[in-house]
């Protein structure tokens, strides 16, 4: 019995050995995963990194060994909210040089992470890694904002592509964060590919929403105050997504705010200043009446400044 029972347990250790882990083998299954689709869905952009504004740092996570991605923090002040932001396909970090100092007049902390291959970020961008690595980035930077002293009241956001990971992490994280904020954002992945070209070949592969980004899924379990923001003549990603996104929410408190006559990428352009009002507006009325404000004047007052 003994010499069979080495047997055995030589072959299971064998099999734990080279056998591969199964999360990853359905992710290399996965349709979207294939070179075809990674073509349309990623748009990454290189780039040396920038001067940095005023009020901005770099903060560089190390998502995995050789895999570092870059992040930018621009602060208004330490007591106020921060919102962690997704950006679209085909941007990078250094696309909100001029953009993150107008969260700053508006009072509030911008943090804009890039995605593998995009802007400083070393490797290169799939379905997978992309969800993956938000969950470290959001783990590593929250962590990074604590040890630095600013406020716990971390904001969600994404803008297009950027909405999947924003989702993804409010499903995920629901009771840590404060609120979840979607500019140009996406219920079903299927539609949104057949735009891009992709809807024969994806068909052909007989792939499921569930196989996708699943953002309606996703979204239904997010019970945290919801914002959305869209272009009502957005044809990339086109109102009725933005729509749907509201009806799934699972939070008691959201709204979707159309801006008129914006595309998929002006809603800033359009709205001017009431876009980076309309977000002050609803992180205010989340965090209490002004209540960070209040206590940064008085800490303020305290320093003599």
């Amino acid at each position: 019995m003994m010499p069979l029972l080495r047997l055995l347990l030589l072959i299971t250790l064998l099999s734990s050995c080279t056998s591969p882990d199964k999360s990853s083998e359905t992710a290399e299954k996965n349709p979207m995963n294939r070179p075809e689709v990674q073509r349309v869905l990623f748009r990454p952009r290189a780039a040396t990194r920038t001067a940095l504004p005023t009020g901005a740092t770099d903060i560089d996570i190390e998502i995995e060994p050789g895999i570092t991605i870059g992040c930018r923090l621009f602060t208004a002040d330490k007591t106020a909210p921060t919102i962690l932001y997704f950006h679209g396909n085909g941007e990078i970090v250094a696309d909100y040089d001029d953009i993150g100092p107008l969260y700053m007049q508006a009072g509030l902390n911008l943090l804009v992470t890039d995605y593998r291959g995009y802007g400083w970020s070393s490797g290169s961008p799939s379905f997978t890694t992309l969800l993956t690595d938000s969950h470290v980035l959001y783990d590593k930077l929250k962590q990074h904002l604590a040890a630095n002293g600013y406020s716990p009241t971390l904001f969600l956001m994404g803008r297009s592509l950027g909405s999947a990971c924003a989702i993804e992490l409010a499903a995920s994280h629901n009771s840590e964060i404060s609120g979840l904020l979607i500019e140009s954002g996406f219920a079903l992945t299927l539609p949104l590919a057949e735009t891009l070209g992709l809807g024969t070949q994806l068909k052909g592969m007989a792939i499921t929403e569930e196989q996708t980004f699943n953002n309606a899924g996703k979204i239904s379990t997010v019970t945290k105050p919801t914002f959305l923001l869209h272009g009502q003549r957005d044809t990339l990603i086109p109102l009725w997504q933005a729509e749907k996104l509201h009806a799934e929410c699972g939070a008691r408190s959201k709204e979707l705010q159309v801006v008129p006559g914006a595309d998929h990428n002006s809603l800033i352009a359009v709205g001017g200043k009431y876009y980076f009002q309309a977000i002050s507006r609803f992180i205010n009325q989340v965090t209490g009446a002004d209540d960070w404000r209040r206590r940064r004047k008085q800490f303020k007052e305290a320093q003599g400044q």
